[in-house]
């Protein structure tokens, strides 16, 4: 008769201790995915006999904090279906996602979220730019931390964002091919990582076509607190404007219309985002539209991988998306 394997035969063949096999064939946190997965097939192939009949490890439910500055939390929100979708997606995986907002100042006195303080949670997401010693001072708290849609290659922290600055030349590029040659920008381009590379890929589409970026058609359409507030616009007018979010797109728009100006007719308006979807009233908005499901799978699967021990170097993950091209330009 054969004699059954134990965790000390399964910790030769994979060249480990048992006290790492344990935690393997458990679902213990403390190491890699890579490490377990590797020390679960080697298990299952000697023909391992797991505890009360389990044939895989059980992995553990972690409590993972979710940090949103207040500004950018609304009911229906960008951010907030983002938030959302978070929480199904951890739940769907047995984990538990936890909401806290950051409150405008606690972020400039440099509070630590409540849920770091108290320990509750083993890391953080977190879903909007927050000022950049905040978000750094919390990439040094202790517990992994993440930043989905914005980064910073200074922090110690992984990031996941969209394609900002391919989408953008897409979509300038787009505006070119329909024959517009003048062209601006709408978005404060200093307030977030993502609205930098957008503005960025206009004006790399711009600079491959030869055509001048006039400082005059680059519009603010923020406060610095985050909210929305379009500057006021030129008397002379380009042909078309890249704006670097939908909001702000619709925002030119009804200014527009407020001028006696139509789009497209006079003007082109292209969004970012494909969010909000607007009104049956509203143009239909050329955009480019966020693959946020791929951006939240790759946010959790790389924030799991932290808690279990992965040591591998931090890094940003730049998800694609596509661009819709509809009647707005």
């Amino acid at each position: 008769m054969l004699k059954k394997p134990t965790m000390r035969d399964i910790a030769k063949a994979a060249g480990t201790s048992a006290v790492t096999v344990s935690k393997a064939l458990s679902g213990q946190p403390g190491m890699s995915e890579e490490t377990r997965s590797r020390i679960v097939q080697i298990a299952e192939q000697m023909g391992y006999a797991y505890p009360g009949g389990d044939r895989a490890p059980r992995k553990p439910n972690l409590d993972i904090g979710i940090l949103i500055p207040d500004r950018y939390f609304e009911a229906e929100s960008f951010y907030a279906i983002l938030y959302k979708e978070l929480i199904k997606k951890l739940s769907d995986q047995g984990h538990f996602g936890l909401l806290e907002l950051l409150k405008e100042e606690d972020e400039a006195v440099g509070n630590l979220p409540n849920l770091v303080r108290s320990g509750k949670v083993k890391a953080m997401i977190l879903l909007g730019e927050p000022e950049k010693a905040y978000y750094r001072m919390i990439a040094q708290c202790g517990i992994p931390v993440l930043f989905l849609d914005f980064y910073d290659e200074q922090a110690n922290a992984d990031a996941v964002t969209c394609d900002n600055t391919y989408g953008t030349y897409r979509l300038t590029s787009h505006l070119i091919r329909l024959g517009h040659r003048k062209i601006g920008f709408v978005g404060n381009m200093k307030a977030t990582s993502s609205i930098m590379d957008r503005f960025l890929g206009y004006y790399r589409a711009m600079l491959v076509n030869d055509l001048p970026v006039e400082e005059r058609w680059i519009i603010s359409d923020r406060e610095k607190t985050g909210g929305l507030k379009l500057q006021e616009l030129p008397g002379e007018l380009p042909d078309a404007f890249v704006c670097n979010c939908d909001l702000a797109a619709r925002a030119l728009i009804d200014r527009l219309k407020e001028r006696g100006i139509r789009v497209p007719e006079d003007i082109a308006v292209t969004g970012f985002d494909d969010f909000p979807p607007g009104s049956e009233e509203d143009i239909g908005l050329s955009t480019f539209r966020v693959d946020t499901d791929a951006m939240i799978e790759m946010a959790i699967k790389t924030i799991l991988e932290r808690c279990a021990g992965s040591d591998k170097p931090f890094g940003r993950m730049v998800i694609g998306g596509q661009p819709v091209y509809r009647v707005s330009g």
